[in-house]
């Protein structure tokens, strides 16, 4: 009777433990719950702690209440001049309704990233469609980014879904396009250099011009002012011998008489006929310059 009684006593308390363990549950601050009874929510429990439930008849789903990443990778997209190209795009989102999301995707991260993806592919294809190659890899990015979220926005929300930002991590062009891509920026490399080299050409004859035009200038300027200074100094010189002939005249002459003879002697080769009782070396035969009388016939 008593091992009867210590037995009933076990299973009850059994049960009240299972019971008081299946009423209890603890929520951290990453994850909201779903209490569910029958397939019917009944609340939504969002506060860290210590929580109560009714056993067994309920059921708890957790919920994320972290910031997500979704990656979608290799996302095939064409600009307005007809190139195709790779885009990886990063998503980051956060459950703000866990009763929608249990609602519409049956609270599974992977429903709400396929139904994602495919208002990604679509908003990808309208936002990078409407423009260039150049800026959609430079100045309109960021502004494009916000496009591609605000466009994804709507469809996350009807799944209890907030898109916090859209990233482009990655933009290559397709292998085929890379090669016409890298052919044209060469060719207009090569047309930008010989812009450049034709316009320093131009500007290198217009400074030897202007150079060689000074120069000119220059040069005749100087030879101009070396005229006017040999034509001073010559004017001088003629003054001082035009003075010194007047103080004395015989000694001017014996002077001219001097200077032109080494002059007339220059060379080893000349010759000169002259009579010997000519004016011309009448110093050599008198240191007066007076004049030899004739000899006798």
């Amino acid at each position: 009777m008593r091992n009867g009684i210590k037995a009933f006593l076990l299973v009850f308390l059994a049960v009240g433990l299972f019971v008081a363990y299946s009423s209890v549950f603890v929520l951290n601050e990453r994850e909201n719950a779903l209490v569910i009874r029958l397939g019917q929510i009944q609340r939504t429990v969002t506060t860290p702690g210590l929580h109560f439930k009714m056993p067994i008849v309920e059921e708890l789903v957790f919920v994320e209440d972290r910031l997500l990443f979704f990656e979608s990778l290799d996302k095939s997209v064409q600009v307005v001049d007809g190139r195709r190209y790779n885009v990886d795009a990063i998503i980051m989102l956060k459950i703000v309704d866990p009763r929608k999301f249990r609602e519409t995707a049956q609270a599974s991260l992977n429903q709400v990233r396929d139904r994602l993806e495919t208002r990604l592919d679509a908003a990808l294809r309208q936002t990078y469609g409407k423009r260039t190659f150049d800026s959609a890899l430079s100045k309109d990015r960021a502004a494009m980014m916000t496009e591609i979220r605000d466009q994804v926005r709507g469809e996350a929300l009807s799944l209890g879904v907030e898109i916090v930002d859209v990233r482009i991590r990655r933009t290559d062009l397709m292998p085929d396009v890379l090669k016409d891509t890298y052919d044209r920026m060469n060719a207009e490399r090569f047309a930008e250099a010989a812009q450049l080299r034709a316009v320093g050409d131009a500007e290198r004859r217009r400074i030897r011009a202007q150079a060689e035009r000074e120069q000119v200038e220059l040069v005749s300027k100087a030879k101009r002012e070396a005229e006017i200074v040999r034509g001073q100094g010559d004017a001088t010189r003629n003054k001082v011998f035009a003075d010194a002939f007047q103080r004395d005249p015989e000694f001017f002459a014996f002077y001219r008489s001097m200077q032109a003879y080494p002059k007339s002697l220059e060379g080893s080769d000349t010759t000169l006929v002259i009579s010997p009782d000519s004016e011309f070396f009448r110093y050599l035969k008198d240191s007066e310059g007076r004049k030899q009388p004739k000899a006798a016939q």
